[in-house]
């Protein structure tokens, strides 16, 4: 049982029980000094109404429980209960124990405007029966009478009120639970909507992962293979056909090396053994060696070991912006610095080609690659971004900056 439930059920208990326990229990106390404080006369009085009180309840158990809400029946009562207990407890004070139920059930059988007079009419009574029953003897009596009066009913009105704000309290945080427990069913079906949308998404979002890993790996690697083909098919060299027969032999083994990489976990193979920065430094010089540019690589600040997938972004932002220069910059040198700082770490990669104009980039299209969008992809996947600066005829800065994650 709740503490709600208990309370409720004490309280049904006493108005069941609670009136005529105590209309006994003034009666036996009247009786047992009546001598001292009642006549002959006021001894009849009382043992009528006492009678009277006595049927009242009984027709109150019968009948009156049965009336739902606060109607006429419960106003009638109350009015009733309340005038025999003043009048009996004008006969003697001490029948204000049975007066005393006006401050327990008003706010149960009146309606809201009633109920505060009703108290100030109990609280009358109990400090009448206070001062040794009414009317006052004389005029400090009078002034007892009215301190007790102020006593009695501020108590009562005071802790009615406290009683209404818990009740619009309560009111609200019930209604407060049913507003939730609306928008929890509401929400029930919204829930395995975005549940379906997030799987969705994930799945799109691997795609391109995987779309840009492909490109990465066996688009860079099959066309260098066709560059080493094509220079092999033009040469009347046999000693440079073969060389670059063998080159492209070597780029083949090494794609398809990077293929079955990407397929098991997407992640870089030339991370697997060496840092960040030396895998960076062999990518570097395999590249120059491949197109014959001038590349330099410069490594600034404390190395840390990086989140691979921190790592991954970098080298291939690295891998990508170098084949981007060798297939349209018309290089002489190019530059790359990887600098280590507090809070992020930077990749920037310079060439002295050809440049162009950024605002003129075409969108991409089917044979188009990722190119700069898929590095900014990348970038931002790892909450980092992609700038980039360049003209005609003064070549082209790409730097990309990402969050320095530690490895774990």
């Amino acid at each position: 049982m709740t503490q709600a439930e208990a309370v409720r059920s004490w309280r049904h208990r006493f108005a069941t029980t609670g009136p005529y326990v105590l209309l006994g229990l003034g009666a036996a106390l009247a009786t047992a000094s009546a001598e001292a404080v009642m006549d002959a006369g006021e001894r009849y009085v009382a043992a009528v109404l006492a009678v009277a009180a006595l049927a009242l309840q009984i027709w109150w158990s019968v009948d009156g429980r049965r009336r739902v809400g606060r109607g006429r029946a419960h106003r009638l009562y109350y009015l009733l209960r309340w005038a025999l207990g003043f009048a009996l407890s004008w006969c003697n004070p001490i029948f204000a124990v049975y007066a005393v139920l006006g401050y327990y059930d008003a706010d149960l059988l009146l309606p809201r405007r009633l109920v505060r007079p009703a108290l100030f009419a109990t609280a009358i009574t109990m400090a009448g029966s206070n001062i040794g029953g009414l009317p006052p003897a004389e005029g400090m009596y009078w002034l007892a009478f009215v301190a007790l009066l102020a006593l009695h009913s501020g108590l009562a009105i005071g802790f009615d009120h406290i009683a209404v704000k818990e009740s619009e309290h309560a009111a609200e945080l019930r209604a407060a639970n049913d507003r939730l427990a609306r928008a929890l069913r509401e929400n029930a079906g919204l829930h395995a909507q975005l549940l379906l949308q997030a799987r969705e998404a994930g799945v799109a979002d691997e795609r391109g992962r995987l779309a840009t890993e492909i490109h990465d790996t066996l688009a860079q690697g099959l066309t260098g293979i066709v560059t080493q083909l094509q220079a092999a098919a033009d040469s009347t060299d046999p000693a440079a056909t073969r060389d670059h027969i063998g080159r492209a032999a070597v780029l083949a083994r090494h794609s398809l090396r990077e293929a079955r990489r990407s397929v098991q976990n997407l992640s870089p193979g030339q991370l697997e053994h060496d840092p960040l920065p030396t895998a960076l430094e062999k990518i570097v010089a395999a590249w120059s060696a491949q197109t014959g540019v001038r590349a330099e690589i410069t490594v600034t600040g404390t190395v840390e070991p990086l989140h691979h997938e921190i790592e991954a972004t970098l080298l291939r932002i690295a891998q990508e912006a170098l084949t981007n220069v060798g297939r349209h910059a018309g290089a002489q040198r190019t530059g790359v610095t990887l600098s280590y700082m507090d809070d992020e770490v930077s990749l920037d990669i310079r060439d002295d080609g050809s440049g162009f104009d950024p605002g003129s980039l075409p969108p991409r299209g089917a044979t188009g690659g990722f190119g700069l969008g898929g590095m900014r992809v990348r970038a931002e996947r790892v909450a980092g971004t992609i700038e980039l600066e360049s003209e005609p005829g003064l070549g082209t800065a790409l730097s990309a900056r990402v969050p320095l994650v530690r490895h774990e």
